[in-house]
């Protein structure tokens, strides 16, 4: 089985190509922070994802440069013979489904307060890790009523 499943934030604003038939590609890199982290080693990965068709188009329009977004996909190895003659080896997740995982407010907050850690789950919940506190205007963010 080939599944991946990632949640993290854009190092860059994604673009759409075009291929000569008219197949739109967005090719794009995460910032997916580590669960567990190593004192002086990396904290986060940057997987190299690919999307195609309207699923590429989606994720240009409406996502930015440290948006968050929910993917889930396959991995996919793959080679090239660079301009030197040189076999280069890639590997890219192909996004196969993907996910708003934080509201466009939340957004512009997170970007207004960058140099403001962010607390914990567990800081902010008093402890109880795996809850999310829900705030009183929650109705306004809800797609039904």
């Amino acid at each position: 089985m080939n599944k991946v499943i990632l949640v993290g934030r854009f190092t860059r604003d994604p673009e759409v190509k075009y291929t000569d038939n008219g197949i739109s590609i967005t090719r794009f890199n995460l910032a997916v922070d580590r669960r567990f982290k190593q004192e002086g080693g990396p904290e986060a990965d940057f997987p190299s994802c690919v999307s195609f068709g309207k699923q590429a188009e989606f994720i240009e329009k409406y996502f930015r440069k440290g948006m968050k977004i929910g993917i889930v996909g396959r991995i996919q190895t793959g080679s090239y013979t660079n301009n030197k003659g040189q076999k280069v080896y890639t590997t890219d997740v192909v996004v196969e489904e993907c996910y708003f995982v934080e509201s466009k407010s939340a957004h512009s907050n997170n970007l207004s307060q960058q140099q403001e850690p962010e607390p914990s789950l567990s800081e902010l919940n008093g402890g109880f890790e795996g809850f999310m506190p829900v705030s009183g205007d929650i109705d306004e963010e809800l797609p039904f009523n």
